[in-house]
């Protein structure tokens, strides 16, 4: 299954899922466990809220229109586009994403839905990405060794299979070259938000109740990951599933 862990005191759990934001339209990970997990929790956080509903395309192009004025660095915009057409040429939407599927059913429940950030905020990371972000070359794929070139959108099936095995090897290993060539983005990106992050649920062990909180999977893995802030603090996480 997806990876999940759980954080909790006497009166607190904070169930981490780590999730994959855009999927293939097989919804066979929300069970068992995670579904277990999810149903078990009073309310659903998610990094962010995207706008939904006939509205959408407006309120996305208001927020970028209200932004700061920096843009995003070629690379990172190369590099992003990308990334979209080798998921969607595996088939993968956002709106089959394990965010919008919680988002979704949490609503449906009438379960209470959070975000850690605001969607300025992304927007206002996203532009600020150092302008010397490496691109990924079209032919990178996970794993393999330098100079190997197979195709990235068969980097990212290997990443979706990865992620719905509960194998978080995978995603150092993306991480890893990111943090090496360019610090600065995998700061932004990571080091800085997994740290805010970990304060967060630090903080929300305060008050009593169950939580189900949803971040990327490259969230949970690595040696900055929130789940190593957590440990920095004293508070430990176990994998439940």
């Amino acid at each position: 299954e997806p990876a999940i862990f759980e954080i909790h005191d006497a009166d607190t759990t904070v169930y981490l899922f780590g999730t994959f934001h855009a999927l293939a339209g097989d919804p066979q990970w929300f069970d068992r466990g995670v579904r277990s997990a999810f149903e078990q929790s009073n309310e659903l956080v998610l990094e962010t809220l995207l706008p939904e509903g006939p509205n959408a395309a407006e309120q996305l192009k208001d927020a970028v229109a209200h932004g700061p004025a920096a843009k995003p660095s070629a690379a990172f915009l190369a590099t992003t586009k990308m990334a979209i057409s080798a998921s969607r040429a595996q088939g993968m939407q956002v709106d089959n994403g394990a965010d919008m599927v919680l988002r979704h059913v949490a609503e449906a429940e009438g379960k209470p839905v959070e975000q850690l950030e605001t969607l300025q905020f992304q927007l206002n990371m996203f532009n600020h990405l150092s302008a010397a972000a490496p691109s990924v070359p079209a032919t990178a794929r996970v794993g393999d060794p330098v100079g190997a070139q197979p195709n990235l959108s068969q980097t990212m099936a290997d990443l979706q299979s990865a992620w719905k095995r509960g194998d978080q090897s995978l995603f150092v290993q993306m991480l890893d070259p990111l943090r090496s060539g360019s610090p600065d983005t995998y700061r932004l990106m990571f080091t800085d938000r997994n740290a805010r992050w970990a304060d967060w649920i630090a903080a929300r062990l305060q008050t009593p109740g169950t939580v189900f909180v949803a971040v990327g999977a490259g969230h949970l893995a690595g040696k900055d990951s929130v789940l190593v802030r957590l440990a920095e603090k004293g508070i430990r996480s176990q994998r439940v599933y």
